[in-house]
């Protein structure tokens, strides 16, 4: 626990799955007020997913032991050390305290640990997601590729790219 009594933990039991999905389905979770089908299955069903060791999520909580704040990756379908990054959500009266970065940096130290290559995530191109935008940047992702109309019509799919390997390494 940090000064502001923040916790960041791993989904290890089916209670903690069964509170992200709770918030993640909540209306404090994302500004953009319409998921796709897609979306909505994902924040069912992710969580629950780290049980499995599919994905792994981390999760902050506050004092009171409420769902703050989630995010997950899950190691590529090739099995060779890149990473998908998906939905870092922060509850809106908890963004702009760092609690982002906290959540990317746990799991970008489990990452480096496991030697990871690459770590890969995807935005949307509306306005509403300019601040995960700027994060993508500050932690060093380069925009490498755009998916016209992906998520609905004029909403586009943003591809961002960060390698994981030390300069010079394999």
């Amino acid at each position: 626990m940090d000064s502001t009594g923040i916790v960041i933990k791993r989904i290890d039991t089916r209670e903690a799955a069964d509170a992200v999905v709770a918030f993640l389905l909540s209306p404090e979770a994302f500004d953009d007020e319409r998921p796709t089908p897609g979306e909505e299955e994902h924040f069912r069903t992710l969580p629950y997913m780290a049980l499995e060791g599919k994905t792994i999520y981390w999760y902050a909580t506050d004092l009171s032991g409420a769902v703050v704040a989630a995010t997950g990756v899950a190691e590529n379908e090739q099995r060779t050390g890149g990473y998908t990054w998906d939905y870092l959500v922060v509850r809106r009266d908890y963004r702009r305290g760092g609690l982002a970065i906290r959540l990317a940096g746990a799991m970008l130290d489990y990452l480096a640990e496991r030697g990871a290559r690459y770590l890969v995530t995807y935005t949307c191109d509306l306005p509403v997601y300019e601040g995960v935008r700027r994060l993508f940047e500050r932690l060093g992702f380069t925009l490498n590729g755009r998916l016209p109309d992906y998520y609905f019509d004029g909403e586009d799919r943003l591809i961002y790219y960060l390698n994981l390997r030390p300069a010079g390494g394999r």
